[in-house]
């Protein structure tokens, strides 16, 4: 169970990271900003990165129950969870931005690397076909960017 936990926060603290990338791209993040308006960016990455993260895996389960017909107990649950955060370690690459500097496309790129690493995992662990997965995959992939980049989240930022 450690390293169930372990991987949590290390997937949750690579994709705090990667939505502060995209605050900074997006001009959001600069050194002349005052104490209240970092406190609030810090709110937001942390209920993009919780919120996001919840609907994604929300949507892939219920993905895989309707796409995949795959029944889900508590004990299977653990092990696809811990194959999908496993397989997410693409976002590795992240901290490679640290260091040098690269266009926010980057990003992107690196979240198309976690998709094909989440869609073979999956397709490993529940042996179901390829397209089925890949359907899986995308549809919890496109929901948490939803919720977390769409416009209608951009509207409510003040």
């Amino acid at each position: 169970m450690g390293s169930l936990w372990k991987s949590i926060f290390a997937f949750l603290l690579l994709d705090a990271y990667r939505s502060l990338l995209l605050k900074r791209n997006e001009g959001e993040w600069g050194s002349s900003m005052s104490f209240s308006s970092i406190v609030w960016t810090f709110e937001e990455i942390v209920v993009d990165v919780f919120v996001g993260n919840f609907v994604f895996f929300c949507i892939f389960l219920l993905s895989m129950r309707l796409m995949l017909n795959t029944s889900i107990q508590i004990s299977r649950c653990k092990d696809i969870l811990l194959a999908i955060l496993v397989s997410s370690y693409f976002k590795i690459f992240l901290i490679a931005t640290m260091v040098w500097e690269f266009p926010s496309s980057v990003i992107f790129i690196i979240d198309l690397f976690v998709l094909s690493s989440n869609t073979v995992a999956l397709k490993v662990i529940t042996d179901s076909a390829m397209n089925r997965c890949i359907a899986a995959c995308f549809c919890a992939q496109a929901l948490k960017l939803l919720v977390t980049q769409g416009p209608a989240r951009r509207s409510l930022r003040f």
